[in-house]
């Protein structure tokens, strides 16, 4: 599929086995609830795009993201360290997205944001299959990581879904693929082939609900000596298809729609995350957490995204069950106007 939007303006939906080669927004033809066909300004102002890289091992989590909600530029990156219980963090936000770029390319493009002397930048490359994270702060801290998804092959979560009356969502999700490169910060130097780390993705765009709240899961490493990778979601992209998936060794195991079981006013004790069909149970320490809140009258968000370590059961069909064992991840609890 060349393009997510056909000729006829509507969009593409379902579930695919590559990503398209551009989200061309700007060919949709979006209308109000009440059926009026909106104008250019309207379709920019409310297509919201997002691309988020993770690193996971035992002895280095991290994360940046990047996000454009067209009236700012938003872009954060962390780095903890599970030994010692350090964290940093550094927050932007740039007002109508100055020095921010966004490729709707999502197997093929740069997006990034610069301020001052800081840089995150996210590059994939179609050619190689190659997804980069690229960050240098002006405190010295700086990130070169890869992954890619040739080899071994990976089959990724391409999926688009109707939302509300007038609107639809793409996502692409990777996890559970082994990272490399290095981290150096005041936490340390880290070669991240010799940490094993993995890495998960995501890059999402569209025109999602003005306003709208979800949980999701994500975990990557080895259980029995096989990768695995998560990802899970409650909130969003449930409309006739779910992103809900895990991977074993690369290949894409679907699944039904799941249920997260939290403590909203004490998001670092223990979750509980099943899906509907029994092929996922699961528990959820927290270790930590990264937070962003954000109000700003016509746009607000409140954003927890926490680390920590997984323990449960994937039930793959036709094959025996695999025990995830203190596996590091992610779980994110989410408010947002947009």
């Amino acid at each position: 599929m060349h393009k997510l939007i056909k000729a006829d303006g509507q969009p593409h939906y379902g579930l695919f086995p590559e990503a398209p080669g551009l989200v061309n927004y700007r060919d949709f033809d979006f209308r109000s609830p009440m059926g009026r066909p909106l104008g250019a300004w309207s379709k920019r102002r409310t297509f919201h795009q997002f691309q988020y890289f993770g690193l996971i091992s035992d002895q280095l989590i991290g994360g940046c993201a990047l996000a454009d909600l067209s009236l700012v530029g938003i872009g954060f990156v962390y780095l903890f360290h599970p030994p010692t219980g350090r964290m940093i963090e550094r927050r932007f936000k740039l007002p109508l997205g100055w020095g921010t770029r966004f490729s709707q390319q999502p197997n093929d493009g740069v997006c990034e944001l610069r301020s001052g002397g800081n840089l995150l930048r996210l590059e994939n490359q179609a050619a190689s299959g190659e997804k980069r994270l690229l960050v240098s702060l002006d405190d010295g801290t700086s990130i070169e990581a890869c992954f890619t998804e040739r080899q071994p092959a990976f089959e990724p979560m391409c999926i688009c879904t109707p939302t509300a009356v007038n609107g639809w969502v793409y996502a692409q999700k990777v996890a559970g693929v082994r990272c490399t490169g290095t981290v150096r910060s005041a936490l340390g130097e880290f070669d991240l082939a010799a940490l094993d780390a993995f890495a998960h993705h995501d890059w999402s765009a569209g025109y999602m609900r003005r306003e709208t709240t979800w949980n999701w899961a994500c975990l990557s490493g080895l259980a029995g000596g096989e990768r695995v990778g998560l990802n899970l979601s409650c909130g969003v992209n449930e409309t006739s298809f779910t992103e809900n998936c895990f991977w074993l060794e690369g290949v894409l195991h679907k699944v039904d729609t799941v249920r997260f079981q939290f403590d909203r006013d004490h998001p670092l004790l223990p979750w509980r995350i099943g899906s509907h069909d029994g092929r996922v149970e699961l528990s959820f320490e927290a270790q930590g957490m990264h937070q962003e809140r954000l109000n700003l009258g016509v746009i607000a968000s409140n954003f927890k995204q926490i680390f920590g370590r997984f323990s449960g059961t994937l039930r793959p069909a036709g094959r025996p069950a695999v025990v995830i064992d203190n596996l590091w991840g992610f779980v994110e609890d989410q408010y947002a106007k947009w």
